[in-house]
Parts: C-alpha cells; structure tokens; sequence
C-alpha cells in the first residue's frame, strides 16, 4: 500500500500522522484485512501469527471509536477496556497506545498483579478512558468495588489462545459478562481453536473472522536449525552463539532452568538478564529495561516470554529447552525476524530428545537444517551468529525483594539478572552495574563451566552458595528441572 494507506482504511488523518511520526506508513497485511470493519463498529475476530502488527490493529480503531463517541469517563467507570494474558504485554500495549491516546485526549490505567493495587485504584478513581488490565488484578478490583465495567463501549481480547493456556478463560468470562451486551469486541489471537470459540459464540455478535496467513505458518525471513549435540556441551555452545553480535532471546522449559542458565552465561561473561514467574514486578521491569537498552544482550526466559513481548533486532532465538507443543515453538521464535526483519531459530537437541523433536517440528509445519556437532568449535555457530564474540562481563541488576501482592503477580524473588557474577573469559573491563554491588569471582553451583576468578563464595537467590575451586555443580540438564 502507499504511505497514505492507513486513511485509505479509514483510520483518521490525525492518527494516521501519529504513525506516520514512528515511522509506519504502510498497513501490515491483518491491519489491511481487519481495520475496515473494526472502524465500522463490527465484532472482529482477527488471527495473525507473532509480530504480524495486530496491536495497531485494534487500537487504532479503539481510539477512533473513543474520539467520535465524545464522551467523557467517570469515576471507576472506563469506556474501554484491553485484556491481556501477562504485565509485559500490558505495558508494552500501553506504550503503543500512550501517543494515539495523547493525539485523541484519551487517559489509560494500567492494572495487574505483583506491585501495589493503590496507584491502580486512584488511577480508576480519577476517570480513566482506557484500561488495560490482566484478568487476575482486574477482577480483585471490581470485587473491591473500584471499577465498574457498566460504561465499556469496546473491549479487547489480546493473545486470547495464550490466556486459555494460562487458565484464565473462567475469570475472562466473568469480566466480559460485565461488559454492556451491545458494545463492541474485538478479539486477537495468534491461533484459533476451540477453547476461542467457546469466547466467540458467548461474546461477539456477527463477528466478522479475518486470518492473514496460515494458522502454522512461520515467518518467510526466519532460519530454522537443529543441534544435535551432548548435553555435557550445551552451556558451552549457547555461550558461543549468545557471545556474536546482536540480541539473542534463550528459552527453557523452567523457571529453575532459566534462572540456573542465567547464571551460568553471566559467569561466563555474557550479560544476561531472566523472565520468568518468580520474579516481581520490579524485578522484571528492570530486566526488560536492561535487555530493551541493550545492557544486556541476552534474555534467558520461559514460555511467559513467547507472548507480547516485543524487542527490536533480535536476531537469534535458541530454544535451549525444546518446548512441549508446537504453539509454543511457534510463539517462542516470533521473538525474532519481526516486521520483515531477519532471523535464526536453533534448537538444541540432546540424543534422547530427538523423537519428540521431530514431531514437534513436524506440528509446527517447519523442516528445520539438523547439524550434529561436537562442541563449540564447530564451524556451524559461527555461521548461524556472525560475528566477533564478545563476553565483556556479567551483569548486575539488583533489585529488593518483593512479596507477591496477588491478582495475577509474579513471586517476591530477586531477579536473577540481579546474580552477583564472575568475570568470565574474555572479560574486559568491569562488570556493569545497577543499584548494589558485585561481588568478583566467585564460581556458580549452577554453572555448568568454572566462573571466572578465584574461589569466594557467591550467593544466588534458590540455587544455594558455590564451593570454592571445582566444577559448578549444576549441570546443563538442570535448564529443564525445576516448576515451571
């Protein structure tokens, strides 16, 4: 389409230039498909794969909706309401509506779980045109009788399959129940089943269905590979590809394997920060922002990740733990090769994982390059992650604990991108700080490799203190142990 595409769906001139300012001139294909009916005030039942730019698509019409009605918002009554399944897609979904709401005179709140309920609350009290809320959080504050959903003129579900994954279908029905009967539903998803069904007959009037590309389709600019190897070899091969230049996003089936390899690439001098659902809200904020200012280069996170979350330039996705279901491998490598970009996927496989890899490929609909290597000399890596490698130092992103304060929040533990670590090889310089201090050396039990210099001990929130000299004592099987 033309520059002038957005205003040829309909979209306001006034929006139109909004995005015309970040830079987005041209619809994306489900923008293109869906923009014309949700602007026409139709039920919308959109699927697009990961990073196919359904955000725009329903906040676009969401604003316009919201300007032409004119109305004001009362106290605790918002006229719109944005549901979606974790606190990052919340606030990255907020972030790209703030300049669209800004332009239209619109006001947001933001409610979910893991930081105090009070901010949210006064937020409501004062009249918000826009919440964006986690089921969880959301529905302890109506309970509390701080919100009120009688006013709602449109409201979204954003990745509803992933919130029928997380268990959150009960409390979603119960918060579109409160919604008026007559106002609008928009409803975005990645995939279509049966569980989003069970939403559509309930919820959307004479819904108009669009589905930009196939429901297993993986990115046309997206490299898949498989690495054969040991699982004594793992640690060493994923520091090799995470050392290359770039952003490089690491999923483990665990939240003990994230925050175990976390660790074990900081000793080893890659800064690396975790997501993960024992980590509080804080502490997964200042990860994000490490990870987002490029601080750190690597995010080693579990399935909570594979959502939403969007970071510019990530160039390589290592599945280091092989998901469970191909939706999930699907999701996890739609963190790279976004809005026509390129990308890598690897997944490293281990002799006993080699069935359920290939029926996990083979759901997923992808034909992956399988490699056998021996280690992390092999040639393979560096052509997978070009570039020279680097390893200036573990990262240190301390923050206070945190109880977990309910609706849908995460754990009160420190973040693990918080460890104190070890210069590793390659190590120039000193270690990066934010808040608190690091302390040298140390050797990590959860390493699979020596850390760095000396023997002091080193603790590290859940995985216990070091044994001065020795191996680490956890080994790379540990990246798939532990509770989820």
């Amino acid at each position: 389409m033309s520059a002038a595409g957005f205003t040829d769906l309909g979209v306001p001139a006034s929006l139109a230039a909004v995005l015309a300012d970040l830079g987005i001139t041209s619809p994306t294909p489900i923008q293109a498909a869906t923009l014309p009916d949700s602007l026409a005030g139709r039920d919308v039942l959109g699927r697009g794969r990961t990073g196919s730019g359904k955000t725009y698509a329903f906040l676009l019409p969401l604003v316009a909706r919201l300007s032409a009605s004119g109305r004001t918002p009362q106290a605790r009554k918002p006229r719109a309401l944005i549901l979606a399944p974790t606190r990052e897609l919340v606030n990255q979904i907020n972030d790209s509506l703030k300049p669209l709401a800004a332009t239209a005179g619109l006001s947001t709140q933001t409610v979910f779980g893991g930081v105090g309920q009070n901010p949210q609350v006064q937020g409501l009290r004062k009249g918000a045109d826009i919440v964006l809320a986690c089921p969880g959080r959301l529905e302890d504050l109506i309970g509390q009788g701080h919100c009120d959903l009688g006013q709602v003129e449109v409201t979204i579900l954003d990745e509803a399959d992933h919130m029928a994954d997380l268990g959150f279908l009960p409390g979603v029905r119960r918060i579109m129940d409160q919604t008026p009967r007559n106002s609008q539903r928009l409803l975005f998803s990645a995939t279509l089943d049966k569980a989003i069904d069970v939403l559509v007959k309930r919820f959307l009037q004479n819904p108009v269905t669009h589905q930009a590309d196939s429901a297993q389709s993986p990115v046309a600019t997206m490299d898949h590979h498989v690495l054969h190897l040991a699982r004594e070899h793992r640690v060493q091969v994923l520091t090799d590809l995470v050392s290359a230049p770039g952003r490089t996003v690491v999923f483990t089936r665990t939240k003990h394997g994230a925050k175990a390899l976390t660790r074990q690439l900081n000793s080893n001098g890659v800064p690396t920060v975790e997501l993960h659902g024992n980590l509080s809200q804080n502490a997964r904020t200042r990860n994000m922002e490490a990870f987002h200012s490029g601080r750190a280069t690597t995010l080693v996170a579990t399935d909570i990740a594979a959502r939403g979350i969007h970071v510019d330039d990530v160039s390589l996705v290592v599945h280091a733990d092989p998901p469970v279901e191909h939706k999930a491998y699907l999701h996890r490598s739609g963190r790279t090769a976004r809005a026509g970009a390129k990308g890598t996927v690897i997944t490293l496989m281990t002799d006993d994982q080699v069935r359920d890899v290939r029926d996990l490929t083979r759901a997923a609909g992808i034909k992956p390059t399988t490699t056998k290597i021996n280690g992390a000399g092999h040639p393979l890596l560096a052509e997978l992650a070009p570039g020279e490698r680097s390893r200036p130092g573990g990262l240190v992103v301390e923050a206070p604990a945190e109880g977990n304060r309910g609706g849908g929040g995460g754990g009160g533990r420190r973040s693990g991108g918080g460890r104190r670590s070890g210069g590793g090889g390659g190590r120039s310089g000193g270690q990066p700080k934010s808040g608190g201090q690091a302390k040298s050396g140390g050797q990590s039990r959860s390493g699979g490799q020596k850390s760095g210099n000396g023997g002091s001990r080193r603790r590290s929130g859940g995985a216990g203190q070091s044994t001065g000299g020795g191996q680490s004592r956890h080994s790379a099987s540990s990246f798939s142990s532990g509770r989820r």
